[in-house]
């Protein structure tokens, strides 16, 4: 005799699992072996063998066991348990109508995507456009403005976080918030987009238009020379002047590519580290304009 299994006549029991000694979720096969086990210990004796063959002929026929098991008082098979859902809508209104629920995901998702565009934004990359012609022809503005050499300005993606990380490099290309002095000598201010040529500890100057740090010249392959000025300046000659022998601690001077027709740290002073927004990684657009920096 299998395991588990006993002759239905000592039992007396009404349950069709039960009287076969099988499981609620036997499969056809053990349901078939079960019977005829039970059948050959019986010998096949009136009534309980009739019983027997009574449960076998329910549990055999799918339909009928189906019928059978939805008729049991709790001795149908095991539930499956029900998959709670991971929506938080769903556990917060369970009974929400479904219209309601897809016009509210809908809200969410679309809430959500914004939330994620300006979070994106604010703390690791955002666009800028290249108003004037003070970084050409590294970065281009659009004609008919002044010095400008293309039809549409060029746009780039500024590293908004990189700098929580490290400090500002000379050579890189920053996005900053300007000095105040910067509406009086330039007639805007805000945003601007120029390159990083002097870091903390440095003694800048200006020799005939060309720049030397520490006294030594500094290469610039970015400045063409049809863009370069012949100002011979000093720290000294810096907003406010006759302060600095030395760029401090905390503070940058920066120069657009276009010296001659750039409004830039000579004339409004240096910028504080808080006052960075990011460094330029790529140019975007226009497309024949896609590059990295």
């Amino acid at each position: 005799m299998a395991p588990g299994t006993e002759p239905a006549a000592d039992r007396h029991v009404s349950d069709h699992y039960s009287l076969l000694g099988v499981r609620p979720d036997a499969s056809p096969q053990e349901i078939e072996s079960a019977y005829r086990r039970g059948a050959l210990e019986l010998g096949y004796q009136d009534g309980a063998w009739r019983e027997l063959r009574d449960a076998y002929d329910v549990l055999r026929d799918p339909e009928e066991r189906a019928r059978y098991d939805a008729e049991r008082d709790g001795f149908g098979p095991p539930k499956a348990p029900q998959k709670k859902s991971h929506n938080p809508l769903d556990r917060l209104f369970p009974n929400l109508p479904h219209g309601w629920r897809v016009a509210i995901d809908w809200v969410v998702t679309i809430a959500g995507a914004i939330a994620i565009v300006l979070a994106i934004k604010a703390w690791i990359v955002n666009p800028y456009r290249i108003p004037s012609s003070s970084m050409e022809p590294t970065l281009h503005c659009a004609r008919p403005a002044q010095g400008c050499e293309a039809a549409t300005s060029d746009r780039v993606l500024a590293n908004r976080f990189i700098y929580h990380f490290r400090n500002p490099r000379r050579g890189e290309i920053v996005v900053f918030l300007t000095p105040s002095l910067a509406k009086q000598e330039c007639g805007s201010e805000g945003t601007f987009v120029k390159r990083l040529i002097g870091v903390p500890g440095d003694v800048w100057e200006e020799r005939s238009g060309f720049v030397y740090i520490n006294g030594k010249k500094l290469n610039e392959p970015y400045v063409k020379p049809d863009r370069r000025d012949t100002q011979t300046l000093s720290l000294k000659d810096i907003p406010p002047r006759n302060t600095y022998t030395r760029i401090p601690k905390g503070y940058y001077l920066m120069m657009g590519d276009n010296r001659s027709s750039s409004c830039d740290s000579r004339r409004w002073g240096l910028v504080p580290r808080k006052n960075l927004i990011g460094k330029v990684f790529a140019t975007y657009w226009p497309p024949a304009r896609i590059s990295f920096h």
